[in-house]
């Protein structure tokens, strides 16, 4: 058994609820802020105090823990959040930053005292809500015991990178996973998208590729929600799915690396936030293909 710990989760978004919801139901104690109230109030029925401020939100905080939009607005709240902070505490930065962001955000725990654990996270909404996401996590070996509690609250799996969670190396990894996601959600919506406008049943490619290696239950799963009108609510919304794609073409520019597909598929996300469909789910790049709404 471990010791109950209190938690302050900052940011409490489509992932960042369902973990404070979580690490609460595993009996910790929980300290939730978000900038927009209204997202945090629904924690308070499973027993969270919903602070007004991070300052607020991290006194007498054991662990901390960020999931937000990127790693500017990372840092902004951190910021905030000085005056609550003590040396000691634990930071766990679950939010998918650029990998130089690893290191501004890690000097920022050294300047404050506290111990820095790069952690970002693999799932979406159904795995988060579940507690089955699977946590990146980068950090000293000494205070992993205070962090895991944590981790095994929201994930069904924790994989260690290293120890040193500046050098960025579970950002690396989730970057290059998260290049993978995203080009299959595009082609799933572009191969869609191609059947319609040739009069070709989607079901009949589904038939001829069935069972072999060219199947994917990724690809079907996301064909689904744009035929069956289950883009909302979004399990990994469209404008954070853009943000990410620019986030990996960055990393390959400044390290040597072309990434077209990563490219135009930010450029998809884009076009499909711009229609209107940027807090649905990612599949909706799917009507980027369209300069009007297809017809169903």
């Amino acid at each position: 058994m471990t010791d109950k710990l209190t938690v302050s989760v900052l940011g409490t978004g489509i992932m960042g609820a369902a973990m404070a919801r979580n690490i609460a139901r595993a009996g910790h104690a929980v300290r939730a802020w978000n900038r927009t109230r209204a997202k945090a109030e629904p924690l308070a029925a499973d027993g969270a105090h919903i602070a007004d401020s991070p300052a607020e939100a991290v006194q007498g905080a054991d662990v901390v823990l960020t999931m937000l939009y990127d790693g500017k607005t990372v840092l902004e709240v951190m910021q905030e959040a000085v005056p609550g902070l003590r040396p000691g505490i634990v930071w766990a930065q679950s939010t998918t930053a650029g990998i130089e962001d690893a290191g501004e955000l890690a000097d920022f725990a050294r300047e404050h005292g506290l111990v820095f654990y790069e952690a970002p996270v693999l799932g979406t909404r159904q795995p988060a809500e579940a507690g089955q996401l699977t946590v990146l996590a980068a950090g000293p070996a000494e205070g992993r015991d205070t962090v895991a509690p944590v981790f095994d609250a929201v994930g069904a799996r924790t994989l260690w990178t290293g120890e040193d969670g500046a050098a960025g190396s579970a950002t690396r990894l989730k970057l290059v996973t998260n290049s993978w996601v995203l080009a299959a959600t595009a082609a799933a919506g572009e191969v869609l998208a191609l059947a319609k406008a040739l009069g070709v049943d989607p079901r009949s490619f589904f038939d001829l590729i069935g069972g072999g290696p060219l199947d994917m239950g990724y690809l079907r799963a996301k064909v689904e929600l744009i035929e069956n009108d289950g883009l909302t609510p979004a399990s990994f919304a469209v404008a954070t799915a853009e943000k990410d794609a620019r986030l990996i073409v960055g990393a390959g520019e400044r390290n040597g690396v072309r990434l077209d597909v990563a490219a135009a598929t930010a450029e998809r996300f884009r076009r499909a936030a711009a229609q209107g469909h940027g807090d649905e789910d990612m599949a909706a790049a799917y009507f980027a293909s369209f300069e009007e709404e297809p017809r169903s």
